[in-house]
């Protein structure tokens, strides 16, 4: 059986309790166990997180309230349960040391300077993407965007190729964090958007951001896939300035290379 998280964290307040360990505080490792709940989940509710962390209804309750207002848990309009900003803030300086994001970044570097790209890799985050590590092109981009930086999904090659790799209930919640009012013109219009990037995506093996983001910047995307985690965790881009390329050109020239990268990326 996999050892996650929540697992782990009810051992450990099981044996405190166990050796009567006075230095332990329990009400700590009540909250790090609430937020553990969401290893493997975007939302959860009340119900669930009771039923995930076999705390008392009450007990959560006051979790919940204290963690929302230090801000690392968001109550969503549909009262579910997300994390929060500050949780989310804490953990950025992790994300840019990640296993696949540190060792990744020679082959990125050899491969923008290879073929004259700016060539990044994004993961999604309340809706968006959020760059995790970049190299540029020498080529100047309209754009410039850093590690930390969002982009929108349904906009641009890197959120459409995540979308379109992902299981159809993480897609879903993907939906439900899109930061748009929920039923408006803009969000209706970001669904379509991602649907037919979907539909392309598994047409081609690729997806393709020609002039919807900024109208200088062409780009393609492919996803990378977790094998420990067992799922799509990022995706992997490169883009280029419009005036320099016809896309079908720079198709046919950068698509065969990115996967090949890609490929090397998922196998370090």
């Amino acid at each position: 059986m996999k050892n996650t998280l929540i697992s782990e964290i009810k051992d450990h307040l099981d044996t405190a309790k166990q050796q009567n360990d006075k230095a332990f505080i329990t009400a700590l490792g009540r909250g790090l166990l609430l937020l553990s709940a969401f290893e493997d989940e975007q939302e959860l509710t009340h119900q669930m997180l009771c039923d995930k962390t076999a705390l008392p209804k009450a007990t959560v309750s006051r979790l919940l309230h204290t963690l929302q207002q230090l801000n690392f848990i968001k109550r969503n309009k549909n009262d579910s349960y997300k994390l929060g900003k500050n949780l989310l803030k804490l953990s950025s300086s992790v994300w840019q040391g990640q296993d696949i994001v540190e060792e990744a970044l020679p082959l990125l570097r050899e491969f923008a300077l290879t073929h004259q790209v700016s060539v990044n890799i994004a993961t999604e985050d309340e809706g968006e993407m959020r760059y995790v590590a970049c190299y540029r092109s020498p080529a100047r981009l309209a754009v410039n965007l850093s590690v930390g930086s969002t982009v929108p999904l349904e906009k641009t090659a890197l959120g459409r190729a995540y979308y379109a790799a992902i299981t159809p209930s993480m897609q879903q919640q993907v939906i439900n964090s899109l930061p748009y009012t929920a039923d408006s013109q803009q969000k209706i219009e970001a669904i379509d958007k991602l649907n037919m990037a979907a539909d392309f995506y598994h047409q081609h093996s690729y997806s393709l951001s020609d002039g919807e983001y900024s109208p200088d910047i062409l780009a393609v995307a492919i996803p990378l896939y977790d094998s420990i985690k067992g799922k799509y965790t990022h995706s992997l881009n490169a883009s280029v300035p419009r005036a320099l390329w016809e896309a079908d050109s720079y198709i046919s020239y950068i698509v065969p290379h990115l996967q090949a990268l890609a490929k090397q990326i998922e196998e370090l």
